[in-house]
């Protein structure tokens, strides 16, 4: 792959473990802090990064502090701490409704294994009260046509720290999969994606960078 061809550059991160991940509980728009685990992850996604000689023009995270966290990190390894980094709630994980702050055991407990498991990974799906993936979606994704694409069009290198959901409904548009085929793609926490794009901002390759 000639840098001609794909001339821009997108990396992804997923914030590292947080605490509530480290207790089995739904968090969606819960704001617990990263665990030490987590910061770790972060910390090691950042030195991948800097041993790849990368450096960022402007960094995006959500409004709640464990991709926060996860970005001030990661840029603190790269060395750029005090890079212009935007926040938005558009970023968010998935909205789990009447699911946030509950044991994942014990929702199971509550409505069936099966119910459950169809409200995680299930497209379009949505737990009471909350959002399903194909509705993170429909806020992530015109944000990121809206203010992050612009800067990758304009040649910079662009940082996103966020979380599973709201990087797989980024991942689904940037790669062209289908609703069921992002439900079952599997995001390391911490581990770096390195997104070729064209001059148009349309894939052209990736890289996970994981050793």
């Amino acid at each position: 792959m000639s840098t001609a061809s794909a001339p821009n550059l997108l990396v992804l991160v997923r914030h590292g473990e947080s605490e509530w991940n480290k207790l089995n509980l739904f968090t969606g728009w819960k704001d617990p802090a990263l665990s030490e685990t987590g910061q770790n992850e972060a910390k090691l996604g950042g030195e991948r990064l800097k041993s790849r000689g990368l450096k960022f023009d402007v960094a995006f995270t959500s409004s709640l502090q464990r991709a926060q966290k996860t970005c001030e990190i990661v840029l603190n390894e790269v060395g750029q701490p005090n890079l212009e980094t935007i926040k938005d709630e558009k970023l968010n994980e998935r909205f789990y409704g009447d699911l946030q702050g509950l044991n994942k055991d014990e929702a199971r407990q509550k409505w069936g294994d099966e119910q459950v498991l169809i409200w995680r990974r299930s497209y379009d799906v949505a737990p009471p009260n909350g959002e399903s993936l194909k509705n993170t979606a429909e806020r992530v994704l015109p944000y990121y046509k809206s203010t992050v694409l612009p800067h990758i069009l304009k040649g910079e290198k662009v940082f996103v720290a966020a979380h599973g959901n709201s990087l797989r409904a980024l991942i689904m548009d940037l790669e062209g999969l289908s609703g069921d085929e992002i439900v079952k793609r599997e995001l390391a926490t911490g581990v770096p994606i390195v997104y070729h794009l064209d001059k148009d901002g349309k894939y052209v390759s990736k890289e996970l960078i994981d050793n």
